[in-house]
């Protein structure tokens, strides 16, 4: 499949001037439902793609292998461009470059690579972070794995949260000097904050999940914020849905009673019905 069309639409998106939600997707039929609803990106992160894959919650026992068949399966359902959340790239530096090449095969438009420590080491009472030193040779080891120029290569730090604001400018200013495309922060909670990360940076800027003081697109615009997370909600709700019809039906509750279930029409947009039924009247 051709990659092409949604790595420069990314890169449309990073080089305006305008900040982007992207809608949370986990595999083929939410991405397309994403796609039709008019998101510009998608965004398949580590905990959504343990929770497809294993069902197990963000504790790093997802593959990469595993990861980048998902990712893989999510881009040749459409066209929606994705970003994917490769966490810290599955290991040191070398396992970053593989990472970033099996990713790009697998159609993302763009991917983070963060410094936290991950999994979490025997008898750490709380996240830690690599030396500035490693991430920054993680970050030149992604950018050497990466074949097209198109695809966006970000590096994420948690720093807000863990070692301060400084040193996450610190990081920040130490991936953009190193090449990265864009700097993902997470733990960014006030304007105070974002402005003096914005003043400090000259790369595009994405956040984690957002709260209500960052929910003004405009001003995130303003202040080089071209993607903001909105958190993963899609996956949680169908988590919802799925316990409650299945409860329901365990408890009696006859199949034409159901609420919330997807009619014909829903089931035949998400998997494309359409498109098939002309292919077989073409060439069966």
């Amino acid at each position: 499949m051709h990659w092409t069309g949604r790595r420069e639409r990314f890169r449309k998106i990073l080089n305006g001037d305008k900040c982007v939600h992207p809608g949370s997707v986990y595999d083929a039929m939410s991405a397309r439902m994403a796609e039709d609803l008019g998101f510009e990106v998608g965004m398949l992160a580590g905990s959504t793609g343990s929770l497809s894959v294993l069902g197990a919650p963000d504790l790093i026992v997802l593959t990469l292998t595993e990861f980048a068949a998902q990712a893989y399966r999510v881009n040749r359902a459409g066209d929606l461009s994705l970003m994917v959340d490769a966490d810290h790239g599955y290991g040191n530096a070398l396992s970053v470059k593989r990472t970033v090449e099996e990713l790009e095969t697998a159609g993302v438009a763009a991917m983070t690579i963060e410094d936290t420590i991950l999994p979490t080491p025997y008898g750490a009472s709380g996240p830690t972070m690599v030396s500035i030193d490693e991430g920054v040779g993680k970050i030149k080891a992604a950018l050497a794995g990466r074949q097209d120029p198109n695809l966006v290569i970000a590096g994420r730090t948690s720093a807000v949260s863990i070692s301060g604001l400084d040193d996450a400018i610190a990081r920040g200013q130490a991936y953009a000097a190193a090449g990265v495309d864009a700097v993902f922060f997470t733990g960014v909670n006030t304007r105070d904050q974002l402005d003096a990360i914005s003043e400090a940076l000259d790369v595009p800027i994405f956040l984690g999940s957002i709260n209500d003081a960052l929910s003004d697109k405009e001003y995130l615009g303003s202040r080089g914020v071209r993607i903001a997370l909105q958190g993963h909600m899609p996956i949680m709700a169908g988590v919802q849905a799925v316990y409650n019809t299945l409860k329901a039906l365990r408890e009696g509750t006859p199949p034409k009673e159901l609420q919330g279930v997807a009619g014909k029409e829903l089931m035949d947009q998400v998997t494309r019905a359409a498109d098939y039924k002309k292919q077989g009247d073409d060439w069966l």
